[in-house]
């Protein structure tokens, strides 16, 4: 009886000062968007927690605690957000336009690819971990797959580090200052107003919930937003009303996912920063230069705004330029579209040409 009382204490106490380092990790992190947000710059609720949880990693030596669970529940309020605008005419569109999508993502794939190649001759890492490096395919996804080919996971780490940092941070700034006609600095467009009955809105997260378990068993990336995102926008499409989503909520979602990219971000991963950091970073601007140039093809072939058409090819992730589409009033369906064939012909056939390519030479 007493050992079992122990146990229950201990749970306990291990439950307590995990609650009050959620906390206090939200309640810093809200204070980085707060300054963000009256400093007037772009995506203030993602960029301003981020930055703050990288001083406190990078600067303080600061351990962060930010448990799976938490990132999951905000990707499925971004995923519901950004599925929302699809429409069947967007449909017709995307699929009229797979072509195009598939010449834009070469094109990207294979600058990526040849800056990866001059690293590695430039350097001296090997060929793997250059190209790995290079690949606008997910930091995470790119670790993984650093193992598979034996790559330097410290290497690719880096590299993907720097040149995630430097899109995340850059291409919001970029949408904001040079491109948009107008910006929203908090994202609040796609705040409902208008009600769901309890019924319809029951169903709608339900079905959301089994996309986003769906996703992840059949090994979609980032399952727990690509499966809201396509759900979502199956059932929009299908005639249903999105689902009502309040301001406040898409904040604390966005605050969370900058909390989770910063906690990802390892001091270790920095060490060979000196030598890689001319090569990444010219990987860096090299990409969004051709981001720019797809832009203006995409622009001239369908009307599209330019920022709409920068943000479909630029180099992020598809929470991240979904953000920026949202602040900037791009067309968001288009946006999204674009990043997330992007990524699944990054992960479902990169890897495999990246193996072969590699055997090759």
């Amino acid at each position: 009886m007493t050992t079992k009382k122990a146990c229950i204490s201990t749970k306990f106490t291990s439950t307590t000062k995990n609650s009050y380092k959620i906390l206090l990790t939200f309640l810093q992190a809200l204070v980085g968007g707060t300054v963000f947000y009256v400093l007037n710059l772009p995506l203030p609720w993602t960029l301003g927690p981020l930055a703050v949880i990288l001083v406190l990693q990078l600067g303080f030596n600061k351990v962060v605690y930010w448990p799976a669970v938490l990132r999951k529940g905000a990707l499925v309020v971004l995923g519901i957000t950004m599925g929302s605008p699809f429409t069947m005419t967007t449909a017709r569109q995307i699929v009229d336009q797979l072509p195009v999508m598939l010449a834009a993502t070469a094109a990207t794939i294979a600058f990526s690819l040849f800056m990866g190649y001059i690293t590695h001759k430039r350097t001296g890492v090997d060929l793997a971990s250059g190209l790995l490096g290079s690949v606008p395919g997910g930091l995470s996804q790119m670790a993984v797959l650093s193992k598979e080919l034996n790559a330097d996971a410290t290497v690719v780490t880096f590299m993907q580090t720097l040149r995630l940092l430097a899109v995340v941070f850059t291409v919001p700034f970029l949408a904001r200052h040079g491109l948009a006609e107008v910006v929203d600095t908090a994202i609040q467009r796609t705040a409902a107003q208008s009600t769901m009955e309890p019924g319809t809105a029951i169903f709608f997260v339900t079905a959301v919930l089994i996309g986003s378990l769906a996703a992840q068993r059949i090994g979609l990336p980032t399952p727990w937003m690509l499966g809201p995102t396509l759900v979502t926008a199956a059932l929009v499409c299908s005639g249903l009303e999105p689902l009502p989503m309040p301001t406040w909520v898409i904040t604390v979602a966005q605050v969370s996912t900058g909390i989770y990219m910063g906690a990802n971000i390892k001091a270790e991963s920095m060490s060979n920063w000196k030598t890689l950091l001319p090569y990444t970073v010219s990987g860096v601007v090299g990409i969004l230069l051709c981001s720019f140039a797809i832009g203006f093809i995409l622009k001239a072939l369908y009307g599209y705004s330019l920022v709409t058409a920068f943000l479909g090819t630029a180099p992020g992730g598809v929470a991240e330029m979904g953000l920026t589409a949202m602040m900037v009033h791009a067309d968001l369906s288009v946006v999204i579209s674009y990043q997330m064939f992007r990524l699944l012909f990054i992960l479902l056939v990169v890897p495999i040409a990246l193996k072969w390519m590699l055997k090759k030479m």
